[in-house]
């Protein structure tokens, strides 16, 4: 059994928070965001998330082809993001898992299988 938390981001819903310019660059503002994840693999969310943490960011559409790196995993929904994220907090059933998404049919679809949800600002302070 894994012991270490499952943080699962939202990718899309995640850059979407910010009013930055990502929609010039779906896959670079994705790559950006997975990037600035890498530190909570090893740091956690304090106070509320302890370390080690599992990061997984998930991507769709233009940001598909975005490759995972060492602290964060990259998972590319073939479909629907939200319906890949639900099937990552149903296949942990005995770990603490987090899901960062602002969709409010998401949250409830994963509170619903027991995962703590949290906003995107929620990460802002440790993900920049």
């Amino acid at each position: 059994m894994q012991t270490s938390p499952l943080l699962v981001v939202d990718g899309a819903n995640v850059v979407g928070s910010r009013p930055n310019g990502w929609w010039r660059d779906r896959a670079g503002a994705a790559a950006r965001l997975r990037d600035a994840l890498v530190p909570l693999a090893e740091r956690g969310v304090p106070p509320e998330l302890a370390p080690p943490v599992e990061v997984v960011l998930v991507v769709e559409g233009a940001a598909r082809d975005v490759p995972g790196v060492p602290g964060v995993r990259v998972v590319s929904a073939p479909r629907s993001g939200d319906d890949t994220i639900v099937e990552l907090v149903a296949a942990a059933p005995d770990r603490r898992r987090v899901v960062v998404t602002a969709d409010r049919e998401l949250r409830a679809r994963v509170a619903a299988l027991g995962a703590e949800v949290h906003g995107p600002r929620w990460l802002r302070p440790a993900a920049g």
